[in-house]
């Protein structure tokens, strides 16, 4: 089965670009099933999260995020400042990089820790130490994981999301289908449009 995984950001924009990352993440999964696709949430359960991390499988997974991979922009008021006059808002979509393609992200350089996990993830998260903690030590960053119900799946995650953060730190993208990913939000707003969505149902706006 073909399988992407798919990272959604709000790069450095406000809380109202964090809440059309949820939204399109919402949007998305519709669209999936739709085409008979499968579609998992893999990171950014909070409220307003920064970035999301969708797996997308299914035949036509590449297809589907092919589709979607650039500038995703949002046309509506602010759920949050009713007065505000900004009516445009721009997230980024990304293909998440595959780990084992990024040179220094070496396993030897990877400290793990399982912890207790906390918050959105189900009832087991008080119980178990399913939760971990990636610290890579040439740079210092440190990521978590704590969605999945296994230590293992959360481990995963969370080498992935070092491996994004090592992106992001350099400052470039491996190919252009990633460039979106790695840029500040200013560059996301001049970009071109992919996608665009509108009103408080969030949708589709045709070409």
């Amino acid at each position: 089965m073909n399988e992407v995984i798919m990272h959604i950001t709000a790069g450095k924009g406000p809380q109202e670009c964090c809440w059309v990352v949820a939204q399109l993440a919402r949007a998305f999964a519709r669209e999936a099933k739709g085409m008979g696709l499968e579609c998992e949430l893999l990171d950014g359960t909070e409220e307003l999260p920064s970035s999301i991390l969708l797996r997308i499988a299914g035949d036509a997974a590449s297809a589907f995020a092919a589709q979607r991979i650039g500038t995703n922009q949002w046309i509506g008021s602010s759920p949050f400042r009713p007065t505000h006059k900004r009516r445009n808002w721009f997230v980024g979509v990304a293909l998440a990089p595959e780990p084992e393609t990024i040179s220094d992200l070496r396993e030897e350089d990877i400290d793990y820790q399982a912890m207790r996990a906390s918050g959105p993830g189900g009832q087991h998260v008080n119980k178990t130490n399913s939760a971990v903690r990636t610290t890579h030590r040439p740079t210092g960053l440190v990521a978590t994981a704590q969605e999945q119900r296994s230590q293992q799946a959360n481990r995963k995650i969370a080498r992935l999301k070092l491996a994004i953060m090592l992106e992001e730190r350099r400052g470039q993208a491996k190919d252009d289908q990633r460039r979106s990913q790695w840029q500040v939000h200013q560059e996301l707003e001049r970009g071109n449009t992919i996608r665009v969505y509108t009103g408080e149902r969030f949708q589709l706006r045709s070409a």
